[in-house]
């Protein structure tokens, strides 16, 4: 571990680097923030990384002061830009990648994203490289962690759009299944049906039966329920398709006309809340001065409220489940 004297860095960091990858995220600017200022206050400078790893193998990089992230921490999305792609399909890839960093006299990496960024972020640091990554995606599906940077924003944008869907649904005494984001966690699909209300949820994690969810709509029917709310992750089983044309065709058994809502995009955007701008600012900071104590390939997460270093060879090998007492509640709570 490099010692600190005077709160300045004794080891060689004086230029960091810093990308957003993956899918955006509502809080991704607050982490940027944060660790440009972080990095500003041990003397250290700050070149930004466009449009992600596939930015870096580019050499898309343009140097960060105090004012460049001035009035960035309430604004959704990145302003440095992110890529889908699979980080350094080729081991060509990589080496550019590598010799872009050093040909721009970078001396560590901050990376912001989800599991692929991970996969990215990982590659380097196994490569000898210094990099830490924060953890920033909507589905809460990174490992070492108990919340990611854009949970809370996302959960909540959710949480509006089933209030509003429910009006309707309860106006025409309909079935809506509602679409939210988690190809792999059914944690927003899980959480947003308990706050919105939903009457059931389908879930990666979970294997129902077009015949089980039917029989739970014409069961809510039954109990005298205007409405029935299903939230359905994207990688749900059934999908969310599934279930809206299954209920569609059996509408004289359920008692309710199903129709389908997906939300997409519409849950990542906007305005961080201030539980996500504040998440963001913790672990940018701590993303930092964990570099300049000597912290090497780890995840900088949140667990019981508190920063902690994970190694990123866990985060990318294990899958995070979910909590089972919120499954249960989600159970209780829909009778």
């Amino acid at each position: 571990m490099q010692e600190l004297t005077n709160g300045q860095p004794s080891g060689s960091i004086r230029r960091v680097a810093v990308l957003t990858a993956g899918p955006d995220g509502p809080g991704m600017n607050a982490a940027i923030r944060a660790t440009v200022r972080q990095a500003l206050a041990l003397n250290w400078t700050v070149v930004g990384i466009r449009q992600g790893f596939s930015g870096l193998v580019r050499g898309a990089f343009e140097p960060l002061d105090s004012r460049a992230v001035s009035h960035r921490i309430d604004r959704g999305g990145t302003f440095l830009g992110t890529s889908m792609d699979e980080p350094f399909p080729a081991g060509a890839d990589l080496r550019q990648a590598l010799r872009q960093l050093n040909s721009a006299s970078v001396d560590a990496l901050v990376t912001i994203g989800g599991p692929s960024c991970a996969r990215g972020t990982l590659a380097i640091a196994e490569a000898g490289f210094p990099a830490v990554m924060l953890p920033a995606t909507i589905e809460n599906d990174l490992w070492g962690t108990d919340r990611a940077i854009g949970v809370d924003t996302a959960l909540n944008n959710a949480m509006d759009a089933i209030d509003r869907i429910k009006d309707t649904a309860s106006s025409m005494q309909q079935a809506f299944v509602v679409e939210l984001a988690g190809a792999q966690s059914g944690y927003l699909s899980l959480l947003g049906g308990i706050v919105g209300g939903a009457e059931l949820s389908s879930l990666p994690e979970l294997d129902q039966s077009l015949e089980e969810i039917a029989q739970r709509v014409a069961d809510a029917y039954v109990r005298g329920k205007r409405h029935c709310i299903i939230a359905a992750a994207t990688g749900g089983h059934p999908s969310a398709a599934e279930i809206a044309s299954y209920l569609s065709e059996r509408q004289q058994e359920t008692g309710f006309p199903a129709r389908l809502i997906t939300l997409g995009d519409i849950q990542r955007g906007g305005s961080p809340t201030a539980r996500d701008r504040m998440l963001a600012t913790l672990l940018g900071a701590a993303a930092v001065q964990a570099l300049a104590a000597g912290e090497r390939g780890a995840l900088i997460g949140l667990q019981q409220q508190a920063t902690v270093p994970v190694p990123l060879q866990e985060v990318v090998a294990r899958t995070k489940p979910l909590d089972a007492e919120y499954r249960a509640l989600a159970t209780i709570l829909a009778l």
